[in-house]
């Protein structure tokens, strides 16, 4: 069964960044989100998660690069 995971940093309305994440399998996902002040909190959330998620057999297709 082939699963994903999508990790990202973005900006919120508020002036704040959201750490959002979206896992499943192809055609069925879930979403999650967690909010910080600054966008490095949010990237060393995603960085951790990344590594979390590479310790259990995900291999990264790709990264993008948020931009301050």
């Amino acid at each position: 069964m082939a699963t994903f995971y999508k990790l990202d940093v973005e900006p919120t309305l508020f002036g704040e960044w959201a750490f959002v994440g979206e896992r499943g399998r192809i055609g069925r996902a879930d979403t999650f989100a967690a909010h910080y002040d600054t966008v490095a909190a949010g990237q060393v959330a995603r960085s951790k998660q990344i590594q979390l998620k590479e310790h259990r057999g995900y291999s990264a297709a790709w990264r993008s690069v948020v931009s301050s």
